[in-house]
């Protein structure tokens, strides 16, 4: 493992990655106010083809993102801002399969006007990082809505490739059907993604 592109700590069971701009924090179910408030800033939780929580399901959403991580299927986190030590959004490694060493990256969102930063290369850059350098991952893989053409855009900046797309895979709250865009790295095109993730965020190589 490459120690000197992040720094990582156990943390309650958890991992804690840190870089420059963010530190991911193992979520808790205290964390519920703070999130509420990053994501107020856009009031992110009106975006129709998303699922991010107001006040009224922030309690729900951690706790199935807990229960998640006790089953072993998931290890979610808060995004800190480093300047300000203020939560500004969440992510987490989802839907784990130890058996076959693949995991997804999933559940991410920021407060608005932390959109179309650093923020989003480097929390892809630390979680990549582990998955293939701690975790001995074959693939990650990355799904989004097929209408959010901002995540698709932005999995593609890291350098994912499209698998395909799985027509009617989830019913939504309003009742219309979920088309999923697939996205994935694999373990063979890690070290050019790295590198090109290195290059633009500008780390020492």
């Amino acid at each position: 493992m490459t120690r000197n592109c992040y720094s990582c700590q156990t943390l309650h069971g958890f991992r804690a990655l840190s870089y420059r701009v963010t530190t991911l924090l193992p979520l808790k179910k205290e964390h519920a106010k703070a999130l509420v408030q990053a994501a107020s800033d856009g009031e992110l939780w009106n975006l129709w083809y998303t699922s991010i929580p107001n006040e009224e399901k922030v309690d729900a959403y951690i706790e199935t993102a807990l229960s998640e991580k006790e089953l072993g299927r998931s290890l979610p986190f808060v995004v800190i801002d480093n300047q300000t030590q203020e939560i500004i959004g969440t992510t987490r490694y989802c839907n784990a399969d130890c058996t076959n060493h693949r995991v997804e990256i999933g559940y991410t969102w920021y407060a608005k006007r932390y959109q179309r930063t650093a923020v989003n290369t480097e929390c892809k850059y630390l979680l990549l990082t582990h998955a293939f350098e701690n975790l001995s991952a074959i693939a990650v893989q990355f799904c989004t809505h097929w209408h959010n053409q901002t995540s698709r855009n932005a999995i593609a900046r890291l350098g994912a490739k499209q698998d395909g797309v799985i027509r009617n895979h989830q019913k939504m709250p309003n009742g219309s059907y979920r088309d999923t865009v697939v996205f994935s790295i694999i373990e063979s095109e890690w070290l050019a993604v790295k590198a090109s993730l290195t290059f633009k965020l500008q780390l020492p190589s």
